[in-house]
């Protein structure tokens, strides 16, 4: 009797730290330190704290962290997206998997090249890598300045701007090469369409 009293007491005396030892834990861990964290993101950098919105007129818009699909001839296109059911599906991030052999990228491809030349006919040069090759992630924001570049006629056109006056406008919104040492210049799609229907909207159709 005594020995079975013993062993209940110390498996009381085991089991009472244990249950302190777990409740401190689980508020430390799992309430404390996400409050913490939280509080110093919001503080130190709001903006992506938020998921880096973009506004207009207040509203949130989008994420200069995620692309968007931009097909008329007024607006820069992004970098194709292969996420499903669409493109740009932050919930369902992908690529294509597609090797460089694969009948289904060279079709793809093909598309997208095609693509680009109906909508600027005139244009003659070779068409940059980024502008018919989806990214792994499949929610790239950003093209490269050459795929920028590659489509200026075609949007200085459709808006009614002078090409100089667009080359402006993009190049204040090229990002340069991280610390001067890594990447290349880069545009954000989203940002830089915003800015031009803030600069000049698109005319009205009859």
């Amino acid at each position: 009797m005594s020995s079975h009293t013993s062993t209940l007491s110390s498996s009381e005396g085991l089991l009472r730290p244990a249950l302190v030892l777990f409740t401190a834990l689980s508020l430390i861990t799992g309430l404390a330190y996400p409050l913490l964290v939280t509080g110093i993101a919001q503080t130190a950098w709001p903006e992506q704290a938020q998921g880096s919105m973009v506004l207009r007129d207040g509203k949130p818009i989008g994420s200069s962290l995620i692309g968007q699909a931009f097909t008329a001839p007024g607006y820069f296109w992004g970098r194709p997206s292969a996420t499903g059911p669409g493109p740009y599906n932050a919930g369902a991030s992908s690529g294509s998997n597609l090797g460089p052999s694969n009948p289904a990228l060279i079709e793809a491809v093909t598309a997208r090249v095609a693509a680009l030349r109906a909508a600027d006919p005139g244009r003659q040069g070779a068409v940059p890598v980024d502008l018919v090759t989806a990214s792994a992630s499949g929610l790239d924001p950003h093209i490269s300045r050459a795929a920028a570049d590659y489509q200026l006629a075609r949007v200085a056109r459709a808006r009614g701007i002078a090409p100089g006056q667009l080359q402006g406008l993009l190049a204040r919104h090229t990002e340069g090469v991280w610390m001067g040492l890594l990447g290349e210049p880069r545009v954000n799609v989203l940002t830089l369409n915003l800015a031009l229907d803030k600069a000049r909207p698109l005319p009205t159709q009859p």
